[in-house]
Protein backbone atom coordinates (compact mmCIF):
# COMPACT_ATOMS: atom_id res chain seq x y z
CA UNK A 1 0.00 0.00 0.00
CA UNK A 2 1.08 3.88 -0.79
CA UNK A 3 2.42 5.72 1.74
CA UNK A 4 -0.83 8.41 2.89
CA UNK A 5 1.97 10.99 2.30
CA UNK A 6 2.78 10.47 -1.14
CA UNK A 7 -1.14 9.84 -2.36
CA UNK A 8 -1.60 13.38 -0.70
CA UNK A 9 1.27 15.19 -2.60
CA UNK A 10 -0.05 13.33 -6.29
CA UNK A 11 -3.80 14.59 -4.92
CA UNK A 12 -2.29 18.04 -4.56
CA UNK A 13 0.31 18.29 -7.68
CA UNK A 14 -3.24 16.83 -9.76
CA UNK A 15 -5.06 19.50 -8.06
CA UNK A 16 -2.60 22.38 -8.88
CA UNK A 17 -2.38 20.85 -12.84
CA UNK A 18 -6.21 20.82 -12.85
CA UNK A 19 -6.14 24.41 -11.67
CA UNK A 20 -3.45 25.72 -14.39
CA UNK A 21 -4.99 24.11 -17.15
CA UNK A 22 -8.90 24.85 -16.57
CA UNK A 23 -7.45 28.38 -16.01
CA UNK A 24 -5.52 28.27 -19.36
CA UNK A 25 -8.44 27.01 -20.94
CA UNK A 26 -12.00 28.66 -19.31
CA UNK A 27 -10.40 31.84 -18.66
CA UNK A 28 -7.12 32.78 -21.25
CA UNK A 29 -8.54 30.65 -23.88
CA UNK A 30 -5.15 29.76 -24.49
CA UNK A 31 -4.76 25.50 -23.86
CA UNK A 32 -1.72 23.91 -23.34
CA UNK A 33 -2.88 20.10 -22.85
CA UNK A 34 -5.13 17.97 -25.18
CA UNK A 35 -8.86 17.49 -23.55
CA UNK A 36 -7.93 13.77 -23.38
CA UNK A 37 -4.93 14.39 -21.44
CA UNK A 38 -6.88 16.77 -19.05
CA UNK A 39 -9.83 14.77 -18.65
CA UNK A 40 -7.47 11.64 -17.74
CA UNK A 41 -5.80 13.73 -15.09
CA UNK A 42 -9.20 14.53 -13.58
CA UNK A 43 -10.10 11.08 -13.73
CA UNK A 44 -7.19 10.10 -11.90
CA UNK A 45 -8.12 12.65 -9.11
CA UNK A 46 -11.71 11.41 -8.78
CA UNK A 47 -10.61 8.03 -8.47
CA UNK A 48 -7.86 9.01 -5.47
CA UNK A 49 -10.72 11.09 -3.64
CA UNK A 50 -13.18 8.13 -3.93
CA UNK A 51 -10.23 5.87 -2.57
CA UNK A 52 -9.44 8.26 0.16
CA UNK A 53 -12.25 10.38 1.14
CA UNK A 54 -10.58 11.72 3.57
CA UNK A 55 -8.64 14.03 1.16
CA UNK A 56 -11.44 15.21 -0.37
CA UNK A 57 -12.33 19.09 -0.40
CA UNK A 58 -14.39 22.05 -1.49
CA UNK A 59 -12.63 23.54 -3.40
CA UNK A 60 -10.88 20.62 -5.38
CA UNK A 61 -11.15 20.57 -8.89
CA UNK A 62 -13.75 17.59 -8.65
CA UNK A 63 -16.57 19.70 -7.54
CA UNK A 64 -16.18 22.18 -10.28
CA UNK A 65 -17.70 22.04 -14.09
CA UNK A 66 -16.32 24.77 -15.58
CA UNK A 67 -15.53 28.25 -15.11
CA UNK A 68 -16.52 31.04 -12.92
CA UNK A 69 -19.26 33.28 -14.68
CA UNK A 70 -18.09 36.85 -15.69
CA UNK A 71 -18.98 39.67 -13.87
CA UNK A 72 -20.22 42.23 -16.77
CA UNK A 73 -23.44 40.32 -17.90
CA UNK A 74 -26.61 39.38 -15.09
CA UNK A 75 -26.11 36.04 -12.80
CA UNK A 76 -28.46 33.54 -13.49
CA UNK A 77 -29.39 30.55 -11.16
CA UNK A 78 -30.10 27.18 -12.79
CA UNK A 79 -33.18 25.84 -11.62
CA UNK A 80 -31.48 22.53 -12.49
CA UNK A 81 -27.46 22.38 -12.25
CA UNK A 82 -25.31 22.23 -15.46
CA UNK A 83 -23.67 19.23 -14.65
CA UNK A 84 -20.84 17.99 -16.49
CA UNK A 85 -20.26 14.43 -18.21
CA UNK A 86 -18.52 11.33 -16.39
CA UNK A 87 -16.33 10.41 -19.25
CA UNK A 88 -14.90 6.91 -20.34
CA UNK A 89 -11.46 6.05 -22.31
CA UNK A 90 -12.28 2.87 -22.91
CA UNK A 91 -14.83 0.43 -24.50
CA UNK A 92 -14.37 -1.59 -21.40
CA UNK A 93 -14.65 1.42 -18.98
CA UNK A 94 -18.33 1.96 -20.92
CA UNK A 95 -18.68 -1.78 -20.54
CA UNK A 96 -18.87 -1.49 -16.89
CA UNK A 97 -21.28 1.47 -16.71
CA UNK A 98 -23.85 -0.28 -19.29
CA UNK A 99 -23.56 -3.09 -17.10
CA UNK A 100 -23.96 -1.12 -14.07
CA UNK A 101 -27.55 0.30 -15.59
CA UNK A 102 -28.39 -3.06 -16.87
CA UNK A 103 -28.04 -4.46 -13.43
CA UNK A 104 -30.60 -2.18 -12.21
CA UNK A 105 -32.87 -1.84 -15.75
CA UNK A 106 -32.33 -4.84 -17.84
CA UNK A 107 -34.63 -3.16 -20.50
CA UNK A 108 -32.47 0.20 -20.74
CA UNK A 109 -32.50 1.64 -23.89
CA UNK A 110 -29.26 4.07 -25.01
CA UNK A 111 -28.89 6.96 -27.32
CA UNK A 112 -25.94 7.71 -28.95
CA UNK A 113 -25.17 10.90 -30.07
CA UNK A 114 -21.88 13.62 -31.20
CA UNK A 115 -20.65 15.34 -28.63
CA UNK A 116 -20.34 19.14 -30.28
CA UNK A 117 -17.24 21.09 -28.82
CA UNK A 118 -18.95 24.13 -28.30
CA UNK A 119 -20.28 26.52 -25.07
CA UNK A 120 -23.23 24.65 -23.28
CA UNK A 121 -26.62 26.91 -22.86
CA UNK A 122 -29.82 26.56 -21.41
CA UNK A 123 -32.68 28.35 -23.28
CA UNK A 124 -36.11 29.01 -21.37
CA UNK A 125 -39.82 29.22 -22.82
CA UNK A 126 -42.84 30.43 -21.25
CA UNK A 127 -46.17 31.00 -23.35
CA UNK A 128 -44.14 29.61 -26.51
CA UNK A 129 -41.69 32.52 -26.26
CA UNK A 130 -37.88 32.20 -25.67
CA UNK A 131 -37.67 34.52 -22.52
CA UNK A 132 -33.92 33.93 -21.37
CA UNK A 133 -30.50 32.21 -22.32
CA UNK A 134 -27.85 31.62 -20.00
CA UNK A 135 -24.61 30.20 -20.28
CA UNK A 136 -23.45 26.92 -17.67
CA UNK A 137 -20.98 28.90 -15.83
CA UNK A 138 -20.04 26.80 -13.00
CA UNK A 139 -22.77 24.96 -13.47
CA UNK A 140 -25.22 26.59 -10.59
CA UNK A 141 -24.68 29.94 -11.40
CA UNK A 142 -24.07 31.12 -15.14
CA UNK A 143 -24.25 34.24 -17.46
CA UNK A 144 -27.60 35.60 -18.76
CA UNK A 145 -26.89 36.19 -22.23
CA UNK A 146 -30.42 36.44 -23.87
CA UNK A 147 -29.79 39.35 -26.62
CA UNK A 148 -26.59 37.27 -27.90
CA UNK A 149 -28.41 34.06 -28.19
CA UNK A 150 -31.15 35.80 -30.26
CA UNK A 151 -28.96 36.73 -32.89
CA UNK A 152 -28.37 33.02 -33.21
CA UNK A 153 -31.00 32.37 -36.27
CA UNK A 154 -31.26 28.44 -35.80
CA UNK A 155 -32.60 29.33 -31.96
CA UNK A 156 -36.48 29.51 -32.38
CA UNK A 157 -37.71 32.92 -30.61
CA UNK A 158 -40.98 31.59 -30.53
CA UNK A 159 -42.53 27.97 -30.55
CA UNK A 160 -46.17 26.73 -31.09
CA UNK A 161 -45.99 24.75 -27.22
CA UNK A 162 -47.00 27.22 -24.48
CA UNK A 163 -45.74 25.20 -21.52
CA UNK A 164 -42.95 25.43 -19.66
CA UNK A 165 -39.72 24.39 -21.68
CA UNK A 166 -36.31 24.43 -20.75
CA UNK A 167 -34.16 23.02 -22.99
CA UNK A 168 -29.98 22.59 -23.01
CA UNK A 169 -27.83 22.80 -26.07
CA UNK A 170 -24.54 23.33 -27.29
CA UNK A 171 -23.32 26.80 -29.37
CA UNK A 172 -20.80 26.36 -31.91
CA UNK A 173 -19.00 27.89 -34.77
CA UNK A 174 -18.74 26.27 -37.78
CA UNK A 175 -15.25 24.82 -39.11
CA UNK A 176 -15.63 27.57 -42.23
CA UNK A 177 -16.72 30.65 -40.46
CA UNK A 178 -13.93 29.98 -37.88
CA UNK A 179 -11.75 30.19 -40.63
CA UNK A 180 -13.33 33.36 -41.96
CA UNK A 181 -13.10 34.86 -38.41
CA UNK A 182 -9.42 34.38 -37.93
CA UNK A 183 -8.92 35.49 -41.59
CA UNK A 184 -10.47 38.58 -40.53
CA UNK A 185 -8.59 38.63 -37.19
CA UNK A 186 -5.73 38.60 -39.13
CA UNK A 187 -5.51 41.48 -41.39
CA UNK A 188 -6.76 43.61 -38.35
CA UNK A 189 -3.55 42.44 -36.71
CA UNK A 190 -5.60 41.19 -33.77
CA UNK A 191 -5.11 38.17 -31.66
CA UNK A 192 -6.83 34.63 -33.26
CA UNK A 193 -8.69 32.05 -31.57
CA UNK A 194 -7.27 28.89 -30.37
CA UNK A 195 -9.77 26.74 -31.60
CA UNK A 196 -13.37 27.10 -33.24
CA UNK A 197 -14.46 26.47 -29.23
CA UNK A 198 -12.92 29.17 -27.60
CA UNK A 199 -14.17 31.09 -30.65
CA UNK A 200 -17.69 30.02 -29.99
CA UNK A 201 -17.47 31.08 -26.78
CA UNK A 202 -15.62 34.45 -26.68
CA UNK A 203 -18.37 35.26 -29.36
CA UNK A 204 -21.72 34.79 -26.97
CA UNK A 205 -19.72 36.86 -24.15
CA UNK A 206 -19.36 39.82 -26.10
CA UNK A 207 -21.05 42.80 -24.20
CA UNK A 208 -22.30 43.76 -27.58
CA UNK A 209 -24.95 41.48 -28.98
CA UNK A 210 -23.83 43.05 -32.56
CA UNK A 211 -20.87 41.86 -32.40
CA UNK A 212 -22.27 38.02 -31.74
CA UNK A 213 -24.30 38.72 -34.70
CA UNK A 214 -21.32 38.95 -36.61
CA UNK A 215 -19.30 35.85 -36.10
CA UNK A 216 -22.19 33.25 -37.34
CA UNK A 217 -22.77 31.38 -34.17
CA UNK A 218 -24.71 28.08 -34.23
CA UNK A 219 -26.21 25.92 -32.00
CA UNK A 220 -27.48 22.06 -32.09
CA UNK A 221 -30.00 21.59 -29.14
CA UNK A 222 -29.16 18.10 -27.01
CA UNK A 223 -31.75 17.85 -23.98
CA UNK A 224 -35.07 18.45 -22.18
CA UNK A 225 -34.18 19.86 -18.80
CA UNK A 226 -37.92 21.10 -17.93
CA UNK A 227 -40.89 20.81 -19.59
CA UNK A 228 -44.64 20.61 -18.48
CA UNK A 229 -45.78 18.51 -21.02
CA UNK A 230 -45.88 15.07 -21.73
CA UNK A 231 -42.30 12.96 -23.09
CA UNK A 232 -41.35 9.74 -21.74
CA UNK A 233 -37.87 9.32 -23.73
CA UNK A 234 -35.02 11.45 -24.90
CA UNK A 235 -35.62 9.96 -28.44
CA UNK A 236 -38.93 11.33 -28.32
CA UNK A 237 -37.93 14.42 -26.63
CA UNK A 238 -35.86 15.47 -29.14
CA UNK A 239 -38.04 14.41 -31.88
CA UNK A 240 -40.48 16.57 -30.63
CA UNK A 241 -38.32 19.79 -30.44
CA UNK A 242 -37.33 19.12 -34.01
CA UNK A 243 -40.99 19.59 -35.00
CA UNK A 244 -40.70 22.89 -32.52
CA UNK A 245 -38.20 24.17 -34.92
CA UNK A 246 -35.03 23.32 -32.91
CA UNK A 247 -31.67 22.35 -34.22
CA UNK A 248 -31.48 19.57 -32.23
CA UNK A 249 -28.83 16.58 -31.57
CA UNK A 250 -27.90 15.34 -34.93
CA UNK A 251 -26.61 11.82 -36.11
CA UNK A 252 -28.46 10.02 -32.79
CA UNK A 253 -28.76 6.42 -32.32
CA UNK A 254 -30.81 4.17 -30.46
CA UNK A 255 -29.21 1.41 -28.97
CA UNK A 256 -29.80 -1.50 -26.50
CA UNK A 257 -26.67 -3.36 -25.74
CA UNK A 258 -23.03 -2.57 -25.46
CA UNK A 259 -22.02 -3.95 -28.75
CA UNK A 260 -24.13 -1.77 -30.58
CA UNK A 261 -23.23 1.21 -28.85
CA UNK A 262 -19.50 0.52 -29.55
CA UNK A 263 -20.61 -0.42 -33.66
CA UNK A 264 -22.19 3.08 -33.25
CA UNK A 265 -19.58 4.66 -32.07
CA UNK A 266 -17.27 3.76 -34.70
CA UNK A 267 -19.84 4.40 -37.18
CA UNK A 268 -19.80 8.15 -35.54
CA UNK A 269 -15.87 8.26 -35.48
CA UNK A 270 -15.30 7.68 -39.10
CA UNK A 271 -17.62 10.54 -39.85
CA UNK A 272 -15.24 13.29 -37.90
CA UNK A 273 -13.45 14.41 -40.95
CA UNK A 274 -16.62 15.01 -43.23
CA UNK A 275 -18.24 16.95 -40.33
CA UNK A 276 -18.52 20.95 -40.36
CA UNK A 277 -18.23 21.55 -37.15
CA UNK A 278 -15.77 19.82 -34.06
CA UNK A 279 -16.72 16.94 -31.97
CA UNK A 280 -14.72 16.08 -28.86
CA UNK A 281 -16.71 12.53 -28.54
CA UNK A 282 -19.68 10.81 -28.29
CA UNK A 283 -22.30 11.00 -25.46
CA UNK A 284 -24.28 7.85 -24.11
CA UNK A 285 -27.45 8.29 -22.66
CA UNK A 286 -30.60 5.98 -21.12
CA UNK A 287 -33.44 6.92 -23.30
CA UNK A 288 -36.13 6.51 -20.87
CA UNK A 289 -36.94 9.88 -18.89
CA UNK A 290 -38.05 8.00 -15.89
CA UNK A 291 -35.47 5.58 -15.48
CA UNK A 292 -33.00 8.72 -15.25
CA UNK A 293 -34.78 10.29 -12.76
CA UNK A 294 -34.51 7.39 -10.40
CA UNK A 295 -30.82 7.07 -11.18
CA UNK A 296 -29.76 10.90 -10.55
CA UNK A 297 -26.60 12.21 -10.12
CA UNK A 298 -23.79 12.86 -8.15
CA UNK A 299 -22.54 16.51 -7.07
CA UNK A 300 -20.88 16.67 -10.52
CA UNK A 301 -22.14 14.60 -13.18
CA UNK A 302 -25.46 12.47 -13.87
CA UNK A 303 -25.60 8.62 -13.51
CA UNK A 304 -27.30 8.15 -17.02
CA UNK A 305 -24.97 9.50 -19.31
CA UNK A 306 -21.13 9.31 -20.26
CA UNK A 307 -18.97 10.72 -22.74
CA UNK A 308 -16.73 8.65 -24.72
CA UNK A 309 -13.34 10.46 -25.36
CA UNK A 310 -11.34 9.57 -28.60
CA UNK A 311 -7.71 9.19 -27.96
CA UNK A 312 -5.38 12.34 -28.98
CA UNK A 313 -4.66 11.17 -32.90
CA UNK A 314 -0.81 9.84 -33.84
CA UNK A 315 1.33 10.25 -36.48
CA UNK A 316 4.95 9.37 -38.09
CA UNK A 317 6.46 11.78 -39.26
CA UNK A 318 10.47 13.23 -39.67
CA UNK A 319 11.68 15.42 -36.97
CA UNK A 320 14.19 17.93 -39.05
CA UNK A 321 15.29 20.78 -36.63
CA UNK A 322 14.49 22.00 -33.25
CA UNK A 323 14.08 25.51 -32.65
CA UNK A 324 14.03 27.53 -30.29
CA UNK A 325 11.45 30.66 -29.17
CA UNK A 326 11.99 32.86 -25.73
CA UNK A 327 8.30 33.86 -23.66
CA UNK A 328 7.29 36.96 -22.28
CA UNK A 329 9.20 35.59 -19.10
CA UNK A 330 12.00 34.07 -20.43
CA UNK A 331 11.46 30.98 -20.91
CA UNK A 332 13.48 29.17 -24.26
CA UNK A 333 11.13 26.83 -24.93
CA UNK A 334 12.28 24.15 -28.13
CA UNK A 335 9.78 23.59 -30.97
CA UNK A 336 10.58 20.51 -33.17
CA UNK A 337 10.60 21.70 -37.24
CA UNK A 338 9.01 18.34 -39.06
CA UNK A 339 8.00 16.68 -42.00
CA UNK A 340 4.72 18.49 -42.79
CA UNK A 341 1.73 15.59 -42.02
CA UNK A 342 -1.99 15.65 -41.97
CA UNK A 343 -3.23 15.12 -38.25
CA UNK A 344 -6.64 16.26 -36.64
CA UNK A 345 -7.93 17.78 -39.62
CA UNK A 346 -4.89 19.93 -40.55
CA UNK A 347 -1.31 20.00 -41.66
CA UNK A 348 1.23 19.90 -38.74
CA UNK A 349 5.04 20.97 -39.26
CA UNK A 350 5.87 22.42 -35.81
CA UNK A 351 5.59 20.62 -32.55
CA UNK A 352 6.42 21.31 -29.20
CA UNK A 353 9.14 20.15 -27.06
CA UNK A 354 8.08 21.31 -24.19
CA UNK A 355 12.11 21.85 -22.26
CA UNK A 356 15.52 20.02 -21.80
CA UNK A 357 14.26 17.03 -19.78
CA UNK A 358 11.62 16.51 -22.25
CA UNK A 359 14.23 16.05 -24.71
CA UNK A 360 16.11 14.02 -22.95
CA UNK A 361 13.99 11.51 -20.92
CA UNK A 362 12.78 10.75 -24.50
CA UNK A 363 16.22 10.74 -25.83
CA UNK A 364 15.18 13.04 -28.95
CA UNK A 365 17.63 13.86 -31.44
CA UNK A 366 17.54 15.88 -35.02
CA UNK A 367 17.01 13.56 -37.83
CA UNK A 368 14.47 11.40 -35.53
CA UNK A 369 11.64 9.31 -36.96
CA UNK A 370 9.33 10.31 -34.37
CA UNK A 371 5.54 10.01 -33.24
CA UNK A 372 3.34 13.04 -32.93
CA UNK A 373 -0.39 13.56 -31.02
CA UNK A 374 -2.35 16.03 -31.54
CA UNK A 375 -5.82 16.80 -30.52
CA UNK A 376 -8.17 19.44 -31.61
CA UNK A 377 -6.31 21.97 -31.81
CA UNK A 378 -4.18 22.17 -29.07
CA UNK A 379 -0.37 22.17 -30.26
CA UNK A 380 1.18 19.22 -31.42
CA UNK A 381 3.63 17.27 -29.21
CA UNK A 382 6.74 14.54 -30.03
CA UNK A 383 5.17 11.56 -27.87
CA UNK A 384 7.96 8.95 -28.95
CA UNK A 385 11.20 8.15 -30.63
CA UNK A 386 10.97 5.38 -33.43
CA UNK A 387 14.34 4.39 -32.48
CA UNK A 388 14.90 1.51 -34.79
CA UNK A 389 14.72 3.89 -37.49
CA UNK A 390 17.78 5.84 -36.39
CA UNK A 391 20.78 5.48 -39.27
CA UNK A 392 23.65 7.58 -37.55
CA UNK A 393 22.77 10.68 -38.99
CA UNK A 394 20.78 11.85 -35.86
CA UNK A 395 22.56 14.64 -34.06
CA UNK A 396 22.51 15.45 -30.22
CA UNK A 397 20.50 18.74 -29.48
CA UNK A 398 21.34 20.85 -26.77
CA UNK A 399 19.96 23.67 -25.27
CA UNK A 400 22.17 26.49 -24.99
CA UNK A 401 23.90 28.57 -22.54
CA UNK A 402 22.80 32.39 -24.15
CA UNK A 403 19.77 33.45 -25.45
CA UNK A 404 19.52 32.66 -29.05
CA UNK A 405 17.36 36.60 -29.85
CA UNK A 406 19.55 38.65 -27.35
CA UNK A 407 23.01 36.61 -26.37
CA UNK A 408 21.86 36.55 -22.54
CA UNK A 409 23.41 34.18 -20.22
CA UNK A 410 20.60 31.28 -20.35
CA UNK A 411 19.84 30.17 -16.99
CA UNK A 412 17.66 27.42 -15.08
CA UNK A 413 16.62 28.23 -11.73
CA UNK A 414 16.83 25.44 -9.34
CA UNK A 415 13.26 23.56 -9.09
CA UNK A 416 12.28 24.93 -12.39
CA UNK A 417 12.37 22.80 -15.70
CA UNK A 418 12.73 25.90 -18.12
CA UNK A 419 15.43 27.86 -18.96
CA UNK A 420 15.08 31.56 -18.75
CA UNK A 421 16.99 34.64 -20.32
CA UNK A 422 18.57 37.03 -17.63
CA UNK A 423 18.22 40.06 -19.97
CA UNK A 424 14.56 41.63 -19.02
CA UNK A 425 15.28 44.26 -21.96
CA UNK A 426 15.31 41.25 -24.19
CA UNK A 427 13.78 41.96 -27.71
CA UNK A 428 11.38 39.16 -27.58
CA UNK A 429 10.88 39.22 -24.01
CA UNK A 430 9.53 42.82 -24.73
CA UNK A 431 7.24 42.37 -27.26
CA UNK A 432 5.83 38.99 -25.82
CA UNK A 433 4.67 41.00 -22.59
CA UNK A 434 3.37 44.00 -24.65
CA UNK A 435 1.37 41.29 -26.11
CA UNK A 436 0.17 40.07 -23.02
CA UNK A 437 -0.35 43.51 -21.76
CA UNK A 438 -2.72 44.08 -24.78
CA UNK A 439 -4.78 41.02 -24.40
CA UNK A 440 -8.04 40.37 -23.94
CA UNK A 441 -8.14 39.64 -20.22
CA UNK A 442 -5.07 42.16 -19.01
CA UNK A 443 -6.15 45.95 -20.69
CA UNK A 444 -7.83 44.63 -23.08
CA UNK A 445 -7.02 46.83 -26.34
CA UNK A 446 -8.98 45.89 -29.19
CA UNK A 447 -6.75 45.67 -32.35
CA UNK A 448 -3.63 45.52 -30.76
CA UNK A 449 -2.75 41.91 -31.43
CA UNK A 450 1.10 40.41 -32.26
CA UNK A 451 1.04 41.93 -35.97
CA UNK A 452 0.47 45.38 -34.67
CA UNK A 453 2.64 44.86 -31.93
CA UNK A 454 5.30 43.55 -34.13
CA UNK A 455 4.59 46.98 -36.41
CA UNK A 456 5.34 49.49 -33.81
CA UNK A 457 8.21 47.79 -32.54
CA UNK A 458 9.52 47.31 -35.79
CA UNK A 459 9.21 51.11 -36.59
CA UNK A 460 10.75 52.05 -33.12
CA UNK A 461 7.36 53.89 -31.88
CA UNK A 462 7.43 51.23 -28.84
CA UNK A 463 10.01 50.00 -26.52
CA UNK A 464 7.45 48.93 -23.40
CA UNK A 465 3.90 48.96 -22.78
CA UNK A 466 3.92 52.42 -21.47
CA UNK A 467 5.23 53.88 -24.73
CA UNK A 468 1.39 52.79 -26.23
CA UNK A 469 -0.07 55.63 -24.06
CA UNK A 470 2.11 58.24 -25.55
CA UNK A 471 1.32 57.53 -29.59
CA UNK A 472 -0.11 60.13 -31.83
CA UNK A 473 -2.64 59.51 -34.57
CA UNK A 474 0.50 61.09 -37.30
CA UNK A 475 2.73 57.67 -35.94
CA UNK A 476 0.54 55.51 -36.49
CA UNK A 477 -1.44 56.19 -39.53
CA UNK A 478 0.58 55.57 -42.24
CA UNK A 479 1.18 52.29 -40.73
CA UNK A 480 0.94 48.99 -43.00
CA UNK A 481 -2.82 48.08 -43.41
CA UNK A 482 -3.64 51.26 -41.25
CA UNK A 483 -5.93 53.81 -42.02
CA UNK A 484 -7.69 56.90 -40.70
CA UNK A 485 -10.56 54.49 -38.71
CA UNK A 486 -8.04 52.20 -37.85
CA UNK A 487 -5.11 54.41 -36.21
CA UNK A 488 -8.09 56.64 -34.80
CA UNK A 489 -10.11 52.83 -33.27
CA UNK A 490 -6.47 52.13 -32.45
CA UNK A 491 -6.34 55.40 -30.21
CA UNK A 492 -9.47 54.84 -28.62
CA UNK A 493 -9.05 51.64 -27.89
CA UNK A 494 -5.72 52.63 -26.05
CA UNK A 495 -7.14 55.68 -24.43
CA UNK A 496 -10.22 53.33 -23.06
CA UNK A 497 -7.70 51.02 -21.12
CA UNK A 498 -5.82 54.11 -18.80
CA UNK A 499 -10.12 53.20 -16.80
CA UNK A 500 -9.48 50.11 -16.53
CA UNK A 501 -10.05 48.04 -12.68
CA UNK A 502 -6.67 47.63 -11.36
CA UNK A 503 -6.92 43.57 -11.47
CA UNK A 504 -6.41 44.29 -15.23
CA UNK A 505 -3.22 45.92 -14.77
CA UNK A 506 -1.67 43.96 -12.22
CA UNK A 507 -2.48 41.05 -15.05
CA UNK A 508 -1.07 43.09 -17.62
CA UNK A 509 2.11 43.06 -16.00
CA UNK A 510 3.10 40.40 -16.45
CA UNK A 511 4.42 39.11 -12.63
CA UNK A 512 5.62 35.47 -12.74
CA UNK A 513 2.95 33.49 -11.13
CA UNK A 514 0.39 35.99 -10.92
CA UNK A 515 -2.53 34.67 -13.22
CA UNK A 516 -6.13 36.27 -13.50
CA UNK A 517 -7.55 35.26 -10.12
CA UNK A 518 -4.27 35.99 -7.96
CA UNK A 519 -4.56 39.29 -9.82
CA UNK A 520 -7.73 40.11 -8.57
CA UNK A 521 -7.31 39.07 -5.24
CA UNK A 522 -4.02 41.03 -5.10
CA UNK A 523 -6.12 44.36 -6.55
CA UNK A 524 -9.03 43.93 -4.36
CA UNK A 525 -6.80 44.03 -1.46
CA UNK A 526 -4.25 46.68 -2.37
CA UNK A 527 -6.73 49.12 -4.67
CA UNK A 528 -3.49 50.77 -5.85
CA UNK A 529 -0.32 49.92 -7.67
CA UNK A 530 1.21 52.74 -5.24
CA UNK A 531 0.36 50.48 -2.31
CA UNK A 532 1.15 46.89 -3.90
CA UNK A 533 4.35 48.79 -4.66
CA UNK A 534 5.44 48.97 -1.20
CA UNK A 535 4.10 45.83 0.16
CA UNK A 536 6.25 43.64 2.02
CA UNK A 537 6.07 39.83 2.62
CA UNK A 538 3.89 39.50 5.29
CA UNK A 539 1.47 41.92 4.09
CA UNK A 540 1.65 39.81 1.00
CA UNK A 541 1.02 36.53 2.04
CA UNK A 542 -2.22 37.76 4.15
CA UNK A 543 -4.15 38.02 0.69
CA UNK A 544 -6.34 35.22 -0.11
CA UNK A 545 -4.43 32.30 -2.19
CA UNK A 546 -1.06 34.18 -1.97
CA UNK A 547 1.80 32.20 -1.06
CA UNK A 548 4.94 31.81 -0.58
CA UNK A 549 5.78 32.15 -4.75
CA UNK A 550 3.80 34.61 -5.36
CA UNK A 551 4.51 36.50 -2.77
CA UNK A 552 8.23 36.55 -3.40
CA UNK A 553 7.98 37.02 -7.04
CA UNK A 554 6.10 40.39 -6.56
CA UNK A 555 8.71 41.52 -3.88
CA UNK A 556 11.30 41.21 -7.27
CA UNK A 557 9.68 42.38 -9.91
CA UNK A 558 9.01 45.61 -7.79
CA UNK A 559 12.98 45.90 -7.05
CA UNK A 560 13.65 45.83 -10.68
CA UNK A 561 14.81 49.52 -11.82
CA UNK A 562 13.10 48.59 -15.44
CA UNK A 563 9.53 47.74 -13.97
CA UNK A 564 9.48 50.77 -11.34
CA UNK A 565 10.19 53.13 -14.58
CA UNK A 566 7.42 51.17 -16.82
CA UNK A 567 4.79 51.97 -13.32
CA UNK A 568 5.89 55.62 -13.12
CA UNK A 569 5.52 56.11 -17.16
CA UNK A 570 1.99 54.43 -17.07
CA UNK A 571 0.86 56.63 -13.99
CA UNK A 572 2.11 59.71 -16.15
CA UNK A 573 0.43 58.51 -18.70
CA UNK A 574 -2.85 58.52 -17.04
CA UNK A 575 -3.25 54.91 -16.73
CA UNK A 576 -5.76 54.05 -13.48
Amino acid sequence: MENIEEIKKRVEKLREELEYHSYKYYVLDQPEISDYDYDRMMNELIKLEEEYPELKSPTSPTQRVGGAPLKEFNQVVHSVPMLSLQDVFSFEELKNWVNKIKEVYSEAEFVVELKIDGLSVSLLYENGELIRGATRGDGNIGEDVTNNIKTIKSIPLKIKDKNLLEVRGEVYMPKAAFIKLNEKKEELSEQTFANPRNAAAGSLRQLDPKITAKRKLDIFVFNIQRYDGEIKTHREGLDYLETLGFKVSPKRILCKDTDEIINAIELLGDMRGELTFDIDGIVIKVNDLKMREELGQTAKTPRWAVAYKFPAERKVTKLKDIVLQVGRTGAITPTAVLEPVRIAGSVVSRATLHNEDYIKDKDIMIGDTVIIQKAGEIIPEVVEVVKEKRDGSEVVFNMPSKCPVCGADAVREEGEAALRCTNISCPAQIKRSIIHFASRNAMNIEGLGPQMVSLLIDNNLIKDASDLYYLKFEDIVNLERMGDKSAQNLLNAINKSRENDIDRLIFGLGIRFVGLKGAKNVGRHFKSIDRLKEAKYEDLVEVEEVGDKMANSILEFFKQEQNLNLIKKLKDAGVN
